[in-house]
């Protein structure tokens, strides 16, 4: 999927998700933290969300930010080859975000995921209160803040995540991280 089509696709999904629920802006701004004016844009397809926004909107929909990106590009097949995998991109800080798995409904949701240099990606508790999450880190070192807990990982690393908390992701090297992230949602 090309960034416009991909962009078109989670603007779209970002509205339906609000409308369905009977929701305004202003509910869903005060329900995420994200201005009213921001979602505005990113549902008409005139800003690009960053990962800290649809973090907190995927957060305010009870939906994991994996979901609500699968939900936009959903195809229904079990096998997802290398060039068809999504790949998002924050605009702010070139964080990547390529999703591996099927976006078929499954429960398991593969993610690789990579930080660039002095990036940090803050998420709320309500991104992580429907999923169990793990974090095995394949390249570089990530500084993982779960609630004021610092968790150093290295290469070979894997975390998995406790109860939901707010969260950030952090790269304070001068070389890119890469990690997998391996989610299902809870029952």
């Amino acid at each position: 999927m090309e960034a416009d089509d991909q962009g078109r696709a989670i603007a779209g999904r970002i509205k339906l998700e609000r409308e369905s629920r009977g929701w305004s802006l202003s509910e869903l701004a005060a329900r995420s933290g994200v201005s009213k004016a921001m979602i505005s844009k990113v549902e008409r397809s005139e800003a690009s969300p960053t990962a800290m926004v649809l973090g907190r909107l995927s957060g305010a929909f009870g939906l994991p930010l994996s979901v609500l990106l699968a939900l936009a590009e959903r195809d229904g097949e079990r096998l997802l080859r290398l060039g068809q995998q999504p790949i998002w991109t924050d605009p702010e800080t070139g964080y990547t975000r390529r999703t591996i798995s099927p976006a078929n409904g499954g429960h398991l949701e593969l993610l690789d995921v990579t930080l660039p240099a002095g990036v940090s990606i803050p998420y709320p508790a309500s991104a992580f209160t429907f999923q169990h999450q793990q974090i095995w880190v394949m390249e570089g070192r990530l500084d993982f803040n779960e609630g004021g807990r610092l968790h150093r990982l290295m290469a070979g690393d894997c975390l998995q995540l406790g109860a939901p908390v707010d969260c950030s992701f952090t790269n304070a090297t001068q070389q890119p991280v890469r990690y997998l992230v391996a989610l299902t949602r809870r029952g």
